[in-house]
């Protein structure tokens, strides 16, 4: 291999090095303190600031590259979760506590968002928690309630997951584990919390 492709590959391989220290240091600073500068934290990671204009030239482009990296750990957690043949609430169970586990990690983006007058596409990424097939499958089986069509209850789900992780994020309520957090959205989907489905909408009075 010629010199020069032998140097190229280095400084890539120093390139992705650095970025990823970059970003692994704001993950803990702005996790401990949100209004953390770009700056402080290059400097906690060890890069100069001139240097560190190479790779987030502004706030923004940090939080995007955090986003991406939080959105690509959202779907792989759920596919590690997910046992072949599982039941639709434990397939529910499994999805939310997996991904709890990445939302709690990059929990940082929620005050990320209100910084920056509101992301779209981190509140895409944060929110989903229940898939609409199991939400569907649960509901024709008698698991879920079926007072609304499947792709409501879902959205309904996915917007309950950023609103508890919010409260979490601000230390007004803690859930380490998501326990508590799943818990609710099987609740949300109506299965009681002694087992059994909530009141369908014909017969309940």
């Amino acid at each position: 291999m010629p010199v020069s492709d032998v140097l190229a590959a280095l400084r890539g391989a120093v390139l992705l090095a650095r970025t990823a220290r970059i970003l692994a240091t704001a993950r803990q600073k702005l996790g401990d303190h949100p209004d953390t500068s770009l700056d402080s934290i290059a400097q906690a990671a060890g890069v100069a600031r001139r240097t560190r204009y190479g790779h987030f030239s502004s706030w923004l482009v940090l939080v995007a590259a955090l986003t991406r990296e939080a959105g690509q750990a959202l779907q792989q957690a759920p596919a590690a979760a997910r046992i072949p043949g599982a039941d639709p609430l434990e397939a529910m169970a499994r999805t939310a506590l997996a991904a709890w586990a990445v939302r709690d990690e990059y929990r940082m983006l929620i005050s990320s968002r209100r910084r920056d007058r509101g992301d779209e596409a981190i509140r895409a990424i944060l929110a989903p928690a229940a898939e609409e097939a199991t939400v569907r499958r649960g509901q024709e089986e008698g698991v879920f309630a079926d007072h609304v069509p499947a792709p409501v209850l879902a959205l309904a789900l996915e917007a309950l997951m950023p609103a508890l992780l919010d409260e979490n994020a601000a230390s007004t309520w803690a859930d380490p584990t998501g326990e508590a957090a799943a818990t609710a959205l099987l609740v949300a989907a109506g299965r009681s919390t002694t087992g059994g489905c909530a009141p369908r909408g014909e017969g309940s009075a």
